[in-house]
């Protein structure tokens, strides 16, 4: 049976193979560990322009972001999900941090993904709730916590 994780986008092409092939697999390393079962999520990475114009479409704000999470299913089915991640983004946040841009692009699949189970971040708590089940599937599957902790909630 194949991975129910797609990827495509812009970005992904401007990756080198090893880095998309390192993504692809990563991704689905974290899977076990999510606790719902996925479906299908396409993942597109996206260079700045396209996330800008997703973020103001979608969000009324124009601007980049990092990720973007458009969940099909309701909270508690399996995941169906449309995610954008930005490499711009990515690579700006992972230059200064030990995981890179590689760790970078992950976390944003996975918080997208969080999204798609239901997990919220819009205050402190439910923010610091999902972080940490970030960093708990990260070490469950191998990758160690790559959230910063010294990162301020919203």
């Amino acid at each position: 049976m194949g991975t129910p994780i797609e990827l495509g986008g812009e970005g992904l092409s401007a990756l080198p193979a090893a880095d998309r092939a390192w993504l692809a697999a990563s991704i689905d390393a974290l899977l076990p560990a999510l606790g719902t079962p996925v479906a299908r999520a396409a993942v597109e990475v996206v260079r700045d322009t396209r996330m800008q114009a997703l973020h103001a479409r979608h969000m009324g704000l124009d601007s980049t972001t990092d990720v973007l999470t458009f969940a099909q299913n309701a909270p508690g089915e399996p995941v169906d999900a449309d995610i954008a991640v930005c490499l711009d983004e990515a690579m700006r946040r992972g230059a200064g941090a030990p995981h890179g841009m590689r760790g970078e692009l992950l976390l944003y699949a996975l918080h997208a993904l969080l999204h798609a189970c239901g997990h919220d971040d819009r205050d402190e708590a439910s923010y610091r709730r999902m972080h940490a089940e970030e960093d708990r599937i990260l070490e469950a599957a191998g990758f160690g916590r790559l959230f910063e902790a010294g990162e301020a909630a919203p």
